[in-house]
């Protein structure tokens, strides 16, 4: 079992062959039976299948829901899964599943399935691959001579990785123990990572300590909507938080950016301020996308986290056409992207002329012929009254209309 990147991204690869399911010649073996690993990371997840030799396979997929006992919901057409999911296959009957960007709400049961020409020759991987997401924490344990910090998970991550404790940003321990143990009064901020994954951060004040969480390490959301950018915090015993400051943090040599209560009359501030603190930006923009940090004053002193805080990342809508020339009988399917995940599962709405056609991730037109003709365009269903990047325009002509993409149906 290793541990490899792709870019920055963890990436978990299983080499382990788990019990071979099946009989008569029908199995699919999955390489593990159980994986652990960090939200916000990539995972791979793989299996070989067997069958008789005279079938040809049709179809193969991974999928987590059913229908019913003949309907699958195959992890492609899942709009949870939109833009995260990737196949891969290979001459050896080898099948991988890649999802990146993960979520908490991706732990569940993984299983592949392939259906062959043969009449009644389908086969299901079962069990399948129990999948853990988890983030990282970081708790502290004091005792009247030292302090332990201890990078804490939900599930116990696969393949041993190292934990890396940062101290004000700098990599103060390398090591397989997710502990980290210090026995002189100081008054720094820690996190823990492994590879690029951080955990919230606290600071270690003596035998008490500041201490922010960040409720989201990135948001994505759309142009023209509104975002809440909260935390929560503690801090030693005999302070009071008397102010809160939220800014962007600066680019390159750029300096930050203090955003005000009413800043651009697009601010607001929310929340108890001895306990948690909301930024509330409204009428987003894209560049509104930028890293989002809080400090705070105490009536004894001026505290600023020195690690990461939220990303936000504020995106438009897109139609995408496929084929990217479209001849008339083809089966021809337009898809609403954006430019990254948006949260909380969002529901897709398509609109022919101005009217609703379709709540989906993407539409499909098969065949596609003349009466397909119109204006497509896609909204967030809560968010219908946004402005779309681009609309799509399917005619006889590829004549260009203003903000609209003309596609000619060729006979």
């Amino acid at each position: 079992m290793v541990m490899r990147t792709a870019g920055s991204v963890l990436v978990v690869f299983l080499w382990s062959v788990a019990v071979v399911l099946g009989q008569n010649g029908w199995s699919v073996t999955y390489t593990t039976q159980s994986i652990c690993t960090l939200k916000g990371s990539t995972v791979d997840l793989s299996c070989f299948i067997r069958y008789p030799s005279w079938p040809k396979v049709k179809t193969t997929f991974w999928f987590t829901k059913m229908y019913d006992v003949e309907n699958y919901v195959n992890l492609k057409d899942d709009p949870v899964y939109q833009g995260r999911v990737t196949y891969r296959s290979d001459k050896t009957n080898g099948h991988t599943l890649r999802i990146t960007d993960l979520r908490e709400s991706d732990s569940a049961e993984y299983k592949f399935r392939f259906v062959t020409d043969q009449t009644g020759g389908k086969y299901t991987g079962d069990p399948g691959v129990t999948l853990s997401v988890t983030d990282l924490q970081v708790k502290v344990t004091t005792t009247w001579w030292s302090t332990t910090l201890t990078c804490s998970t939900t599930c116990t991550l696969t393949g041993n990785p190292t934990y890396i404790w940062y101290r004000n940003s700098k990599i103060a321990q390398k090591d397989p123990s997710p502990s980290y143990s210090l026995y002189l009064k100081t008054e720094d901020s820690f996190y823990c990572a492994v590879k690029d994954i951080n955990s919230p951060a606290v600071s270690v004040e003596g035998h008490s300590y500041f201490h922010v969480t960040y409720t989201h390490q990135r948001i994505c959301t759309l142009n023209g909507s509104s975002v809440d950018i909260s935390c929560s915090y503690t801090f030693p015993s005999g302070h009071t938080v008397s102010e809160t400051i939220w800014y962007t943090k600066g680019k390159l040599n750029e300096a930050s950016q203090i955003l005000s209560p009413g800043y651009g009359g697009r601010v607001e501030y929310l929340g108890n301020m001895q306990s948690d603190s909301t930024l509330r930006i409204t009428d987003l923009r894209e560049e509104d996308s930028a890293e989002y940090k809080i400090r705070f004053r105490t009536d004894q002193t001026t505290w600023e986290p020195t690690f990461p805080g939220t990303t936000l990342t504020v995106t438009g809508l897109q139609v995408k056409v496929t084929p990217a020339t479209v001849t008339e009988g083809q089966k021809v399917t337009l898809t609403c992207s954006t430019t990254c995940t948006l949260g909380n599962n969002p529901t897709y709405v398509w609109y022919k002329n101005g009217h609703v056609t379709n709540q989906s991730t993407s539409l499909f037109l098969n065949p596609v012929s003349s009466e397909d003709a119109g204006r497509y365009s896609c909204a967030v269903e809560g968010h219908e009254d946004l402005p779309l990047l681009k609309r799509l325009s399917l005619s006889h002509t590829a004549q260009r209309t203003p903000q609209c993409q003309s596609v000619p149906l060729v006979k």
